[in-house]
């Protein structure tokens, strides 16, 4: 932590998100100058440092071009970018072959040009479609996301790798389970707390809340990140972020009606999935990068409770 004189520039996509935010704070911290890139459809200023310091922010639209003064110099590159919303997809078919895979050949570009050695990804669990193998591991095959989120997540990991191959540059690809923290806009949890603000009397779910997914809190995904980074030195690295159990979308709204007062009627929606493209079940081998040191500090219910005792603290 402190000063580092050897630090190089980091670029971090999305570093205005409930993820990217962390991890820019954190980069900084250890002695990076951090430039940010973020269009701020769904990031906020105010999840930045106050004062600046050593981050800077380029706002930019990914899907019509990185801005190369922002790449130029830099030893990393963090690519977080993307939309946050798996649903928003199905209804608007362009918006995660836009904001994903054409984003993410953008940032590929101004990163070769820039001779960035290292470009790290957040991809994510649905890349895995709907396996018949729990916990899932990275070999996992064949990949059929069932979402186009997941669909641009995958052509985003082939960029990569492809780019790796082809141009030398170190490629990380992370497959999130579902991150949570303090500055979320967007997940079941999120859902829930607006769907209660707007009516405290009865909270409806989609599905029939028997979907069971892992949670992991962000600080412990954050560093799961910057461990593989310092620890795997293959061309192209992958690896799961998750935990060891998981949490059924029940059990999440029976908490977050109880932080409500525990007086509004839950009701479901029915059927296995919550919408077109969900995954009802997700749990992730994360032996890989255990091996490298790393371990949640935060199990998933534990992750769960902080999540909702943030959100209900910023509610007031």
């Amino acid at each position: 932590m402190g000063d580092r004189p050897d630090a190089r520039p980091v670029v971090v996509t999305g570093g205005a998100g409930a993820i990217g935010s962390v991890l820019v704070r954190a980069l900084a911290d250890d002695g990076h100058d951090v430039r940010v890139v973020d269009n701020f459809s769904s990031g906020r200023r105010e999840h930045l440092p106050a004062d600046g310091g050593r981050v800077t922010v380029t706002p930019a639209d990914l899907r019509v071009d990185a801005p190369f003064a922002a790449f130029r110099g830099a030893e990393s590159v963090w690519h977080l970018a993307a939309n946050p919303d798996i649903r928003l997809g199905t209804i608007e078919p362009s918006t995660d072959l836009e904001h994903g895979t054409v984003a993410t050949f953008h940032v590929l570009e101004a990163a070769r040009r820039a001779d960035v050695k290292r470009v790290l990804f957040s991809s994510s669990s649905v890349v895995y479609g709907m396996p018949t193998q729990f916990p899932t591991p990275e070999a996992y095959g064949p990949l059929l996301p069932e979402s186009l989120y997941g669909a641009s997540k995958l052509a985003s990991e082939g960029l990569l790798s492809a780019y790796a191959h082809c141009y030398g540059l170190r490629a990380y690809v992370f497959r999130f389970a579902n991150i949570i923290g303090p500055q979320m806009t967007h997940g079941v949890i999120y859902d829930f707390f607006q769907k209660l603000r707007r009516d405290p009397t009865r909270l409806e779910v989609l599905g029939d809340g028997r979907q069971a997914k892992s949670y992991l809190w962000v600080d412990d995904c954050v560093e799961g990140m910057r461990l593989a980074e310092r620890s795997a030195h293959d061309l192209v690295n992958v690896f799961n972020l998750g935990t060891a159990d998981q949490v059924s979308v029940r059990s999440i709204a029976e908490r977050v009606v109880a932080a409500f007062g525990g007086t509004a009627r839950i009701e479901y929606a029915g059927g296995e999935r919550g919408w077109a493209g969900d995954i009802p079940r997700q749990l992730l081998a994360i032996d890989r990068i255990t091996a490298l040191g790393w371990a949640p500090r935060r199990n998933s219910s534990a992750a769960v409770d902080a999540s909702i005792e943030a959100l209900r603290h910023a509610s007031g």
